[in-house]
């Protein structure tokens, strides 16, 4: 155990370096929580940077863990490895984020032996997320990980997610312990410390089932993607589409608004394992051919995705029909999911269930539009909704900017997310995911230019990706039961 004076004294820099707040904020997931913990403000305060270090190594040292090297989770643990290793002659390890696409492309960066232990070092545990991202990294470079020491566990689940993997973690401090101190110095009341500790009981991250890499919580009001995939008379496309959300984490459609076929398919390719939905246009496509069809198939198997085209039908039943089974493009043969205007009336939804209920097709119908001045909206939103109702063989969701019918069978997905709110000069209105997902109750975001317009579309995409899955799990978090 590490002194109690020490803990008390670490503690009190904490505090003093506001690395630790109290009030109302929003995390990244978009969940609204009384504390707000920034440990990355150490670095500015050397004394307490080499404060936390000792005692991480203390902590170590205590526990009788054997180790051959130190690896901390990027970014905040990493001055605090360099630190540990620097002052007691320890080989260290960095992991990288992401690989470099060029010199040696590697993910972890120093001497790897494998079979070697490896000591994984962390700031803060909540889920225990990122240490084990940074286990498998290690793992697969043939190191064995079995301890991970942690300067604040907030007790919400991650030591038992650790210990489900095999991985025993160390703290240097739990929350519970923090706030007592913090009490106990006179630096928070009473009625703060009773509404943490609530938080955090309220927010504790379960296990999940089938060895699934995220966590998840259990849930009161509303249902997750897996439990609503089962629910009875779903649609084909909406439980396929929700089964394969939950399986690759992911709720990202990516809107490839490209027009050459190469860059289409190389898009599909590079971020097909990133997106559960690929959303074409294919008229704008100057090169288009059968065989590029046939290709974007092939990548949507291979990496377990669906094909969305963006068609927007908007016309009478008969042509609606001829549109979506023949012509050039011949989109029932390969699109998943088509969406369509309810403009004309219930006669462009019967014209294109003709053709896709046979083939087992899904339809979005467009409830609402992101671009400014929209006259989707009111009543025409309502008579969407109740269209989509009466034909939920075919129609399996909408195109919306918030959720607009509560029956969990129907999908909501929201066009115009940026990590960014604002706009364009041509009448586009951005949401950021947090808003979009957390707030407004939609399932997935459609991104296109946060994500083309990027030097690096993979490590955008997987932004992207990571903001939309954590609103969606702290959204389950606002409905979970005691």
């Amino acid at each position: 155990m590490v002194e109690t004076g020490s803990v008390e004294r670490l503690v009190s820099g904490l505090h003093r370096a506001q690395a630790l707040r109290f009030g109302d904020f929003v995390l990244k997931s978009g969940l609204a929580s009384p504390i707000y913990i920034d440990l990355r403000v150490i670095v500015s305060h050397p004394p307490l940077l080499s404060q936390v270090a000792d005692l991480l190594f203390q902590t170590a040292k205590n526990a009788r863990i054997k180790y051959d090297s130190v690896c901390g989770v990027p970014y905040t643990a990493l001055p605090l490895a360099t630190i540990i290793c620097s002052s007691n002659q320890i080989p260290m390890l960095i992991r990288r984020k992401e690989a470099k696409n060029y010199g040696t492309k590697r993910l972890v960066e120093g001497i790897v032996n494998p079979g070697e232990t490896c000591l994984i070092i962390e700031d803060v545990v909540t889920s225990g997320s990122s240490i084990l991202e940074t286990v498998d990294v290690l793992q697969k470079e043939g190191l064995t990980i079995t301890d991970a020491i942690v300067l604040l566990d907030r007790e919400q689940g991650g030591k038992h997610r650790l210990e489900e993997r095999g991985i025993r973690l160390h703290s240097v401090c739990t929350l519970s312990t923090m706030l007592e101190i913090l009490q106990q110095q006179q630096k928070v009341d009473s009625e703060m410390v009773e509404k943490v500790k609530k938080f955090i009981l309220e927010n504790v991250f379960k296990p999940a089932e089938q060895n699934s890499a995220a966590p998840i919580k259990q849930m009161c009001k509303e249902i997750s993607f897996s439990a609503r995939a089962q629910l009875p008379g779903i649609h084909p496309v909406a439980a396929r589409l929700l089964k394969l959300m939950e399986k690759k984490q992911t709720n990202l459609c990516l809107s490839a608004d490209v027009t050459d076929s190469k860059e289409l398919l190389q898009l599909a390719s590079s971020l097909g394992p990133s997106i559960c939905i690929l959303k074409t246009h294919i008229d704008i496509l100057n090169d288009f051919t059968l065989e590029v069809i046939k290709e974007l198939r092939t990548l949507a198997d291979q990496h377990d995705f669906l094909i969305f085209e963006d068609r927007k039908f908007a016309d009478i039943g008969n042509t609606v029909k001829h549109q979506y089974e023949g012509g050039v493009f011949k989109i029932a043969s390969w699109a998943h999911i088509v969406n369509a205007h309810v403009v004309p009336g219930y006669g462009v939804v019967k014209g294109l269930k003709e053709v896709g209920l046979p083939l087992q097709r899904g339809c979005l119908l467009i409830a609402e539009m992101s671009s400014q001045g929209s006259l989707a909206t009111g009543d025409y939103t309502k008579s969407a909704v109740q269209m989509a109702e009466e034909n939920s063989d075919f129609v399996f969701g909408f195109i919306s900017g918030s959720r607009v019918s509560n029956k969990p069978e129907f999908l909501h997905l929201t066009p115009g997310v940026q990590m960014q709110a604002g706009g364009d000069n041509l009448g586009q209105k951005y949401l950021s995911p947090q808003e979009v997902i957390s707030k407004r109750g939609s399932d997935i975001i459609i991104v296109g230019r946060g994500i083309l317009s990027a030097s690096n579309h993979l490590e955008e995409a997987e932004m992207y990706r990571k903001a939309a899955w954590e609103s969606y799990l702290s959204r389950l978090t606002v409905h979970t039961q005691d």
